[in-house]
């Protein structure tokens, strides 16, 4: 099929207007000239095998987004939600969501090529009861994923990465943005989650986020720190990540006779939850009042004695390195499966490094923070 120059200039333009960027900063970025981008997106001329390459590598896509006729999910869904929350988007925070979904595209084509087992789940919803959707959901899912009614779910990140969604965290710049799921109908639900939250709340964003990937499958979800209290959408995500982190049977059976200031603060740090979470569950359990719910919301937890699930039982310098990677969105599950891929002679070294985001000549260093053999990639 022969190119239309139109539908590629065009999609090269819409491009560059999506990430803020003027022809010149692609031109230094690519190394092909400012007149020569001019002309590819005016469609005067048409580009060249290596043009299109060096393109898709910088918007780090699919060379067939520009080459194919065809519209591709992720960019229409981004570009739909960039008119609508324009403004919350810096250009730092757009290219977070580009490498994002980068990242989220290589770990579909790596799980699926090595074959890594992953157990399917569905939800439909029923009836017109949002919160009892959100209650319902987490419920299954945790049956589903073996949990009993009084286990902690520590590691979310892992859960939801075996039934199916690519979830990763990643700084942005605007910090009322909690997090933000795509439905990518090619490597399934995609979920970012925004690093510059506490730990603990990031925890409950990526349950939020996995609500809104089984229920709210349509279309791009932004979700805000301050939101409609009045969104029947965000109440059904927040009581799924609510029920999903605190089951009520486990918040009825915890050992407390009194609640007061040193037991929420206790207990918010072994579930790994806030104590706004934790005091919400125990009054809609019956367990506290009013007043002793506004008294044990204001403790706060010190930010230094919470733990990662992502980062537990390293050394300080590893857990550094590691913290660094993971805000970049490269965690131990992603790196692994990039190792693995590379010792398979899957993908090469040039293309393991584009995968993590680093020059080719870190992969030595990579290798040996996440104890793979590292003479392979000298």
């Amino acid at each position: 099929m022969a190119l239309d120059l139109m539908e590629f200039s065009g999609k090269l333009l819409r491009y560059r207007e999506q990430m803020r960027l003027s022809i010149a900063e692609i031109s230094a970025s690519t190394g092909i000239s400012g007149d020569r981008l001019a002309s590819l997106e005016a469609g005067n001329t048409p580009p060249t095998g290596d043009e299109v390459l060096i393109l898709a590598d910088f918007y780090k896509c699919d060379y067939r987004f520009f080459v194919s006729n065809e519209k591709l999910a992720p960019f229409e869904q981004t570009e739909k939600m960039y008119r609508r929350y324009g403004e919350e988007f810096s250009k730092s925070d757009r290219w977070v969501v580009q490498e994002f979904l980068f990242l989220c595209e290589c770990e579909d084509f790596l799980a699926r090529t090595l074959q890594k087992p992953r157990t399917e789940f569905r939800y439909e919803p029923t009836g017109r009861y949002f919160k009892g959707q959100g209650e319902d959901a987490a419920t299954k899912l945790r049956e589903h994923l073996g949990y009993s009614d009084n286990r902690v779910a520590l590691d979310v990140y892992s859960d939801f990465r075996k039934i199916g969604f690519h979830i990763f965290r990643r700084r942005l710049d605007n910090s009322n943005i909690s997090g933000l799921t795509v439905p990518n109908p090619t490597t399934g639900p995609c979920i970012l989650v925004n690093y510059s939250e506490d730990i603990y709340r990031q925890r409950f964003t990526a349950a939020h986020e996995a609500a809104h990937a089984l229920m709210d499958q349509t279309d791009i979800v932004v979700s805000f720190s301050k939101w409609d209290s009045k969104n029947l959408v965000e109440i059904r995500a927040n009581t799924f990540a609510a029920r999903y982190l605190l089951p009520p049977p486990l918040v009825r059976r915890l050992p407390v006779k009194v609640w007061n200031e040193s037991e929420i603060a206790r207990w918010s740090m072994d579930l790994k939850v806030s104590t706004l979470a934790l005091g919400i569950a125990l009054k809609e359990n019956g367990i506290i009042g009013e007043d002793t719910y506004r008294d044990l919301t204001k403790v706060k937890v010190d930010t230094g004695l919470k733990t990662d699930p992502e980062l537990d039982g390293l050394t300080p310098k590893v857990h550094e390195r590691k913290k660094i990677l993971l805000e970049r969105g490269i965690s131990a599950f992603y790196a692994s499966l990039c190792f693995d891929a590379l010792n398979d002679g899957v993908i090469t070294n040039a293309r393991a490094a584009e995968m993590l985001l680093i020059g080719e000549e870190e992969l030595p260093e990579l290798a040996e923070l996440f104890h793979v053999k590292s003479g392979l990639y000298d």
